[in-house]
């Protein structure tokens, strides 16, 4: 079985973890099931995952609060455990930069796919090309997976970055949410729309140095990247 990567698990539920951690084993992930949210932290420094798996009601540190102190250490993708209907704490989760969220009570199948969706996608990019995408400003370096606006570096989550390139390679198309869904978070994903308004509405404040608006809303559709009339360059 192939080697597909480490994978921190925290929940403070002891029964999904073992079920969690048992699907991932046999998929071939290395993982690490934590229960307390106070030794997140200290173990994603020490083990460094290539993904997080982390439950919003924790005992020490709740899930939230840990997203975002993740994100300031490294870009890691994370995907949040939620309770079914709590609506106001996935949409938080977004906001706080994770990259995609799972309602409680979930199949560990459809849990392990998405880990393994959101790590693809992540590694795929990096793997496949070396190449650049250049425009007025606007610099996104797919082998590297950095962004620049106006010269600065601006940190992007793993997801934000996925978006911004898929949407920057096909410039003035037009994608559906549900288009974004299947190619940006994985085929097999059936999601709540609004995930990509929460990305695209945080990729939008991160760009917003920029004169132009490269992310245009196509109300009743979707969403474009819509360069200036002088377009871009690809370079390797």
């Amino acid at each position: 079985m192939p080697y597909l990567g480490k994978v921190l698990i925290v929940d403070d539920d002891q029964n999904v973890l073992e079920l969690v951690k048992l699907y991932c084993e046999r998929e071939g992930f290395e993982v690490i099931a934590l229960s307390d949210g106070e030794l997140v932290l200290p173990t994603f420094g020490r083990e460094n995952p290539d993904a997080v798996i982390l439950d919003i009601m924790l005992p020490g540190k709740d899930g939230l609060t840990l997203c975002r102190s993740l994100r300031e250490v490294r870009m890691v993708p994370i995907i949040m455990l939620t309770a079914k209907g709590e609506e106001a704490d996935r949409v938080l989760g977004l906001e706080m930069g994770a990259d995609d969220y799972v309602s409680k009570p979930f199949s560990p199948r459809e849990l392990v796919a998405r880990i393994k969706a959101v790590l693809r996608r992540t590694q795929t990019i990096g793997e496949v090309t070396s190449w650049k995408l250049k425009y007025p400003c606007l610099e996104i370096q797919a082998d590297t997976r950095r962004v620049f606006v106006d010269g600065k570096e601006t940190e992007v989550t793993p997801k934000e970055f996925d978006l911004l390139y898929h949407l920057a390679q096909n410039p003035r198309r037009v994608f559906t949410r549900d288009e974004l869904l299947a190619t940006v978070w994985g085929y097999d994903y059936f999601g709540d729309q609004r995930t990509v308004d929460v990305h695209i509405r945080r990729l939008r404040a991160k760009l917003s140095p920029l004169s132009h608006e490269y992310l245009a809303t196509v109300w009743g559709v979707g969403y474009q990247f819509t360069p200036p009339a002088q377009g871009g360059e690809s370079t390797t």
